[in-house]
Formats: structure tokens, sequence, C-alpha cells
């Protein structure tokens, strides 16, 4: 595992290299974030940004999609994947936002939690994108697979654990800017397969690199 001053260098870094990273979902109302992370399971932001226009102009309000019919919502998600899953998910945390959270979207773990097809991967980015609070630790495969090959964590896989120990670590005031800039770099320069460590701006502090 990385020492706390490589750690601190790394976020460092990549806070430098990717200044204005930030969600790549698109959305205007805290749950249409909510429901947008729920597409994406399984599926790229790309995709998810190419169909919620569509759906959030068809149901533009919690009532209206408490309301909805789960078979028409599933035509808007199909090309998402688990659109059954998804499009029910959608339907009943409206109604639960609205029954039980007077139509606002929460602010704590416990409650987001709660709500269907929220776990904490999502509820960590609401809290970290929507309520700013610090220490919100997004683990999503990106965060996974580099945290792992960085040594910031020691050969985990398990998101919650991950978690855990990143909150150990990282600075809770960059710790939701930091998971944002692992899916950008994850994507750009440390793909699964066949990571770019020439073009890394950490390489000298990843635990992987053997240049």
């Amino acid at each position: 595992m990385r020492t706390q001053e490589q750690i601190n260098e790394i976020v460092r870094l990549l806070l430098a290299e990717y200044p204005q990273a930030d969600c790549t979902l698109d959305w205007r109302k805290d749950y249409e974030l909510l429901f947008s992370v729920r597409l994406a399971a399984q599926c790229t932001d790309e995709r998810v940004n190419k169909i919620t226009p569509a759906l959030f102009e068809r149901f533009p309000t919690l009532e209206s999609f408490a309301e909805a019919d789960v078979e028409e919502v599933e035509k808007y998600v199909h090309s998402t994947g688990f659109y059954r899953a998804k499009a029910k998910d959608l339907v009943n945390c409206a109604r639960m936002l609205l029954e039980k959270h007077g139509g606002k979207v929460p602010a704590t773990m416990e409650e987001l939690t709660a709500l269907p097809g929220v776990g904490r991967k999502t509820a960590n980015l609401i809290l970290g994108d929507v309520f700013k609070i610090p220490g919100s630790t997004v683990v999503d495969t990106h965060c996974i697979r580099l945290t792992n090959r960085m040594g910031i964590v020691d050969d985990l896989k398990d998101p919650v654990k991950i978690e855990m120990e990143l909150r150990k670590v990282l600075p809770p005031e960059h710790s939701s800017d930091f998971c944002h800039c692992l899916v950008l770099h994850g994507r750009a320069v440390c793909p699964a397969r066949k990571p770019d460590c020439e073009r890394c701006c950490v390489r000298h502090l990843c635990r992987s690199f053997s240049g």
C-alpha cells in the first residue's frame, strides 16, 4: 500500500490533470441524477444520456413517474439493459420519494439506500454531487481497478471494503472529485486491458508501473 504522502500526491496530481472532473451523467433535478445512476447500472453513461431526454420529457415530474405505467417506462429505458427491473425501480422510487420524503431526495446514506434500486455507490454519488458532503466516496469499476493498481488499497475487490479503506486515506474534501477523476483516468489512460502508462501522470507513484 502507498504511504499517506504518496496517496496525497496521487490525489493532487489527478485533480490537477482533470480539473473539471464531474459526473458524466446529464441531469437538472436531483431525482433525475438518482434515476440516471440507476439506469447506468451495467450500461454506459453515454447510452443513458441518449435516452433520458425523452424519458424526462414524457415524465417531467416525480408525480408523473409515480403514476406511470411500468410497461411504458420500460419502452423508454429498454436499451439500457435490465429494463424491467430498472423501470420498476424508477416508478417505485418516485412513489417512495413522494410518500416518505415530501418529493425531495434525502441526504443521508440510510435514507438513500432504503430507496428501490439504490446502493451505496449511488448514495455516495448523490451525497457528493448533490449535497456536497465531504467524504462521499463512489466505488465503481474504475475506482476498484485503479486504486488496486496504484496501491491505494491492497488487493481488495469488495466495493464496501474499498470504500471504507478510501475513507481512511483520502482527504474528505476531495474524495468525491477524486473518484470522478478515476473514472476519467480509467477511460482515457488506464483501461482494464492495456493501460497507457507512458501517458499517466501518476505512474511514478503507481505500484503496478514497471518502467
